[in-house]
């Protein structure tokens, strides 16, 4: 039996975080808690754990989880919660999320038991090339037309409703319309992230004209409302996708990707896009075999290329189980080689060797790497060819990690049924390219930012037409003798690989409750010189892993996840961050207790 380094406790306080979004021209206006809450009464707020029965659900915003649990409460099962969940985080969440977004779905089939998923992720237009990025400084391509990709949630929902639902896409966007037209609260991160964005969002007329009522951002504790993106849901739900695949919301999108609306006098450089109606129309959302690992008794899915998670996350944990003995030291050791191993081999492209990724014998090779002192930066790939000695040393060329915005969301549902969801959604950086659809209430992704934009020769990630950019996101759902036992996933880009594993570690590894696990002080090791943390996890474990060569750099926080755990085979507990992003939400069915 191999030995096992706890690390350090960390106290952590799980207690309730963030303002509630309440149902209330869009903008915003006064209002206190007691009047948010309607009758002179208070308005309930976000708690971060919660057990019971009949169902659960987590995500970061409390009006969220509340149309998900109303979606349960009245017999739909956990994917018609999951979109009914996803709707309204594009109105409340609308920096993160939102129907011209993408993510990836994984699905366990309680009926049929098998794991599914769907990807929803966002595609290159056909006239995109290898060096469409090349010579654009990234922070130009952030916010242009030309890094908005054909937007895949929509066509993601109609495949996830139509196959595995139970109810329409009309009945599923009814909590969302009813939040974008009354109104949510506006709480802190939503103003600081709008407060951020301020800048690019003047220099587009139909943004600032959303976001910038009055021409600043929204005041904590105000009510922003959004009736233009009340009417486009209205309108979705009335016509079905193809009023964006091709329809009439599908010009308005290429109009506006290929003539963004500039604020007079502005002069930011923006370029135009390359998108067309025919690349909407091309548009499917497939489903694909997920990735699976056994690792200490478990059985651990995750998300298949174009998303790097899947395997980034399963082929880390097979090299932590190869090790004789397991700590931090051993946890950012086996993250920054399987980082490697993504950056060369893991992209939407062919022949990606996930197999060999994955296998047992590849994890040993990797795994003898593993010393007692950080390897030199950065690691090189490995050789997943089926041919293992022990201990090759491995003489690839490095790929660098590509820059992937901050900002995604996650959730997770529990179903009565035993239905299980982790579905991650974003529109990559936080406010997307900065340009919402005049008219329509929503913002445009920038996802194709996470594609390599070179030169780069070889890199299996440079954009190509219709092609899907490499994604971090990682919803995973983890099995015990054949039956799920948690689900988790979380925002953070390239760090989500990172805070999955983490969290996966500290339950299983290192005998943390599932709250504990997600509140836990958090480090993200991604083949870099430095490795990024938290400072609570600095203040406990800077000096040891510094005497063994780590190199550290302070952000303010990593991710903010979302999972869930079955207690028994009906008793479920939910758990969202206590303080990360303002806290999340979790709620059951029915709470025990």
């Amino acid at each position: 039996m191999r030995r096992v380094l706890v690390p350090a406790t960390v106290l952590v306080t799980l207690a309730a975080a963030g303002t509630p979004a309440i149902s209330s021209a869009a903008g915003t206006s006064a209002v206190t808690p007691a009047a948010a809450a309607g009758g002179g009464r208070w308005a309930p707020q976000k708690v971060p754990v919660a057990e019971g029965y009949g169902g659960a659900v987590a995500t970061v915003d409390l009006d969220a989880s509340k149309a998900a649990i109303a979606v349960l409460r009245k017999g739909g099962n956990a994917v018609d919660a999951a979109v009914a969940a996803g709707a309204v985080l594009g109105v409340t969440e609308p920096y993160s999320a939102g129907l011209a977004g993408g993510g990836f779905i994984v699905y366990y089939d309680a009926r049929d038991r098998e794991v599914h998923t769907i990807d929803g992720r966002e595609t290159a237009p056909k006239a995109m090339t290898s060096t469409s990025f090349e010579g654009v400084p990234f922070e130009e391509g952030v916010t242009s037309g030309l890094s908005a990709g054909v937007p895949g949630t929509v066509a993601q929902w109609d495949v996830a409703l139509r196959r595995f639902g139970t109810i329409s896409l009309r009945q599923a966007l009814q909590p969302a319309i009813e939040v974008a037209a009354k109104g949510f609260v506006v709480d802190q991160t939503f103003a600081d992230q709008t407060k951020q964005n301020e800048a690019r969002f003047k220099d587009f007329t139909s943004t600032a004209k959303l976001y910038l009522p009055g021409g600043a951002p929204p005041v904590v504790g105000s009510v922003f409302r959004n009736p233009e993106l009340a009417a486009t849901y209205r309108e979705l739900a009335r016509r079905g996708p193809g009023w964006l695949y091709g329809g009439q919301l599908g010009r308005e999108i290429v109009a506006t990707v290929k003539r963004p609306p500039i604020t007079p006098g502005a002069t930011r450089k923006v370029r135009p896009g390359l998108m067309e109606l025919s690349d909407l129309r091309a548009y499917r959302a497939p489903l694909r075999e997920p990735t699976r690992v056994d690792y200490q008794g478990l059985r651990v899915y995750g998300m298949a290329p174009p998303s790097s998670g899947g395997s980034t996350v399963g082929e880390a944990l097979n090299i932590l189980e190869a090790l004789p003995q397991v700590g931090l030291h051993e946890y950012l050791e086996a993250s920054r080689l399987a980082f490697a191993d993504r950056n060369k081999y893991v992209a939407d492209v062919p022949g990606v060797p996930l197999k060999e990724l994955l296998s047992d014998g590849y994890a040993k090779e990797r795994a003898c790497l593993v010393g007692d002192r950080a390897m030199a930066h950065p690691a090189a790939p490995g050789a997943p060819d089926g041919d293992y000695g022990p201990c090759e040393r491995p003489t690839g060329t490095t790929t660098p990690t590509a820059a992937e915005g901050p900002e995604t969301t996650h959730l997770v549902v529990a179903d009565r049924w035993g239905n299980v969801v982790a579905y991650n959604l974003t529109i990559e950086s936080t406010g997307g390219n900065g340009i919402v659809v005049p008219g329509r209430g929503f913002l445009l992704n920038n996802e194709l930012t996470d594609f390599t934009f070179g030169p780069a020769p070889g890199d299996p990630n440079l954009p190509g037409p219709g092609k899907r950019s490499r994604s971090s996101m990682a919803p995973t759902i983890v099995f015990d003798d054949g039956r799920p036992v948690l689900a988790v996933g979380s925002p953070g880009g390239a760090t989500i690989i990172t805070t999955v594993l983490q969290i996966l570690m500290n339950r299983y590894e290192w005998g943390m409750s599932l709250p504990e696990a997600v509140a836990a002080p958090r480090a993200s090791q991604r083949n870099g010189a430095q490795t990024q943390a938290e400072q609570a996890f600095l203040d406990a474990h800077r000096a040891e892993l510094e005497a063994r060569g780590h190199a550290f750099a302070v952000t303010p926080e990593i991710g903010a996840a979302t999972a869930l755990e079955f207690l028994s085979r009906t008793k479920v507990q939910a758990v969202a961050e206590p303080t990360r992003r303002g806290g999340g939400s979790a709620m059951v069915v029915r709470p025990s207790g």
